[in-house]
């Protein structure tokens, strides 16, 4: 495959953190704007909102500060690969670079619940993460989440909240 090679952001995540939610690698208009889940029809922020207090549209800080309250991390799982565009199916599996885990655990020791935001996400961390991972951190539990991405459209938004429910409840 071909393509720019394009790197994530820092991790949101506040030291007392117990929940992280993983995805990919931010689209095309994320990294534009360097704002997680920046895409209008990403259903992400209209999720969280039902369990963080905070609207979907409120300023960006407001939003993070919101995760942050409830004790939830958002990164990625891969630091930099090369994709054209923003889909998941474009990445090239053999360019991809995972982020650091180890150092994220280390910052949030108290992060017990990982959710995955698509099966990307999982795939990734799975192959590329968990293998390297202290015998602490293979034993967190782990699930994936039905992915808040316009791409992911054979799924309604309130089936999509109805899954991401579980978070709310960590």
């Amino acid at each position: 495959m071909t393509g720019p090679r394009v790197s994530s952001f820092p991790p949101i995540a506040p030291p007392h953190a117990r929940v992280l939610i993983l995805g990919s690698m931010p689209g095309r208009r994320s990294l534009d704007e360097n704002r997680y889940y920046a895409h209008p029809q990403n259903a992400f922020w209209r999720i969280v909102a039902d369990f963080t207090g905070v609207a979907h549209d409120a300023p960006y800080p407001e939003r993070i500060a919101g995760l942050e309250r409830r004790g939830i991390a958002v990164w990625d799982v891969l630091q930099s690969c090369i994709r054209e565009g923003s889909l998941d199916s474009a990445i090239d599996d053999a360019s991809i670079e995972v982020n650091d885990f180890p150092a994220l655990f280390t910052r949030c020791p108290n992060i017990t619940n990982i959710f995955f935001n698509g099966g990307k996400a999982e795939q990734s961390f799975r192959r590329h993460v968990l293998p390297n991972l202290d015998a602490r951190h293979a034993g967190l539990r782990y699930e994936r989440l039905p992915s808040t991405s316009p791409a992911h459209a054979v799924m309604r938004l309130d089936d999509k909240r109805s899954a991401w429910e579980i978070v709310r409840e960590c």
